[in-house]
């Protein structure tokens, strides 16, 4: 399922990236690595989709959430 459709405050786990080798670099950087637990932290389809990873609060576009896949 991809990153835009999980609700605030739910924790998932990043399964894969569906997306060119740029963007899965930029992801990388960001520490977006499969494997890594994610929680949603807002999702309410309007402003930015934030997600925390560890300590660090990240603000993705949307079309960004809609390529990262999770469990």
């Amino acid at each position: 399922m991809p990153l835009a459709f999980v609700k605030t405050g739910q924790k998932v786990v990043l399964s894969s990236i569906k997306a060119g080798w740029e963007l899965k670099a930029r992801m990388n950087s960001l520490g977006l690595i499969p494997g890594i637990e994610i929680e949603v932290i807002q999702n309410n389809n309007s402003g930015p989709f934030m997600i925390k990873i560890k300590d660090n609060k990240i603000a993705l576009g949307r079309g960004i959430a809609l390529k990262l896949f999770v469990q």
